[in-house]
């Protein structure tokens, strides 16, 4: 459900503050009336609004004054001026100004109500197509995927390198990685990012409905196929294919996807016909597949077509130094989701969150994130809204656990390091302040030796 619209009023005149605010909440919007200049600002400073509705003459600041006060903070908010006084002077100076419009004293609500809907119309059509604008350029290339370990600067480099080619990649790398996130980076850094980017798990299906799932049918050609069905090959003609646990596949599907590889085309299910297929494809797993070829369960054959390119990604606790990096990215995009102003993760939460082993990798991080921002009550995410595998971590695995001061320490200490004893971006990274960043550097008797 939508937010009702936010009008400010700014009138000195009681009366009309009260019907205005009356006639408007009526009308469902959500009105806050001020009788002066002066508060008006601190309202358009402090708080988002959608129209601001200011007449012209007020003791003290007149209305031209407050909204030029107001334009200087949200240039643009749109301002409609009241005037009792309605000559081309006026009106031509409160719209050379900055004013959206003008109404004379007395008005019509309708002719308000109009203008009112007319803003908001507009701002709902601005923002339609920012968001719009957003999901078309939601590229996942590098900037979107977090990194700053050596290990994945290695991986950005070599999707860089093979990004330009049609050579199929094989991504390698525990659940919860990123794999996928790789292969739409690389389909959107490549010559065919303006075609289909088409993702299908192995795993998730039966193997008659993965092959129908892959290659089509036809009507007629099982009960049930009412009509022809398009496979994923052919919606991703001209793009990238992503198989996802392709090590689950079961022998025949394999079969049927090397002859796609080696012929490039594919027979839907109950047809005769061939249809040729410009696709590349970049598969994904979680398996040894050296091994698995070795014990017979996946064809040589096929591994090797598929096995081009090989990246393999890390767990996330082999890139720790990651962790911050992604945990700030995650409460970012929580604290969005969830309409909250968190204002970051306090050191002693880092640092567990640093210390823990994430056997769900990255994935496993985003849900603790996630978890945090809904359940805090504090202005920054604490160690005791994480969980409590994670909090208790250390003990788990029988290592008798630090002081949450020798946590802290060591935590500052490794960010302090990591951003070259640059205060402001490491007070940044931590969350906290200069001050409060030098009063623990003194506390703990740190130094860049």
């Amino acid at each position: 459900m939508k937010s009702p619209a936010r009008i400010l009023i700014v009138d000195d005149e009681a009366i009309m503050r009260d019907s205005l605010t009356d006639w408007l909440m009526e009308e469902g919007y959500e009105p806050v009336a001020v009788e002066d200049g002066q508060k008006a600002i601190k309202l358009a400073r402090t708080q988002p609004w959608n129209v601001v509705l200011c007449d012209l003459k007020m003791v003290g600041m007149d209305g031209i004054e407050t909204m030029k006060k107001i334009k200087e903070i949200n240039k643009d908010l749109p301002v409609i001026i009241i005037t009792a006084y309605a000559t081309v002077n006026t009106a031509v100076e409160s719209m050379k100004q900055g004013a959206y419009d003008y109404v004379v004293k007395p008005f019509d609500p309708e002719e308000v109500s109009h203008l009112i809907r007319k803003i908001i119309s507009h701002q709902e059509l601005l923002q339609e197509n920012i968001l719009l604008r957003q999901e078309l350029k939601k590229v996942y290339q590098f900037r979107d995927i977090v990194g700053k370990n050596y290990k994945m600067q290695e991986i950005f480099e070599l999707i860089g390198t093979v990004a330009d080619s049609d050579a199929s990649v094989l991504i390698l790398g525990e659940s919860g990685t990123g794999k996928e996130l790789i292969a739409r980076a690389i389909h959107y850094s490549s010559p065919r990012a303006d075609k289909p980017f088409v993702s299908v798990s192995c795993s998730a299906l039966p193997e008659t409905l993965l092959e129908s799932e892959l290659f089509g049918y036809e009507k007629g050609a099982f009960t049930g196929a009412v009509k022809d069905k398009l496979g994923r090959f052919e919606e991703a003609n001209g793009g990238t294919l992503f198989l996802d646990e392709v090590g689950d596949m079961k022998p025949e599907t394999q079969l049927h996807l090397l002859r796609v590889l080696q012929e490039r085309e594919i027979r839907r299910l109950g047809g005769t016909g061939v249809i040729k297929v410009d696709v590349r494809i970049i598969s994904a797993t979680n398996k040894d597949l050296e091994r698995v070829v070795k014990e017979g369960s996946f064809r040589g054959d096929l591994y090797y077509r598929l096995n081009v390119v090989t990246i393999q990604l890390p767990p996330l606790r082999e890139r720790k130094d990651d962790i911050p990096l992604l945990a700030e990215r995650f409460l970012m995009k929580y604290n969005i989701k969830s309409k909250k102003k968190l204002e970051g993760i306090s050191p002693q939460a880092m640092a567990l969150l640093v210390r823990y082993d994430w056997p769900g990798n990255v994935r496993e991080l985003e849900n603790v994130i996630e978890r945090a921002v809904v359940i805090t009550k504090h202005p920054i995410i604490q160690s005791e809204d994480l969980p409590a595998n994670i909090q208790n971590f250390q003990e788990s695995k029988g290592v008798k656990p630090k002081t949450i001061k020798e946590v802290e320490r060591e935590h500052i200490l490794h960010t302090l390091k990591e951003n070259r004893w640059n205060i402001s971006q490491t007070s940044k990274v931590l969350g906290i302040d200069r001050s409060t960043l030098y009063k623990k550097i003194r506390q703990y008797g740190l130094s860049p030796s």
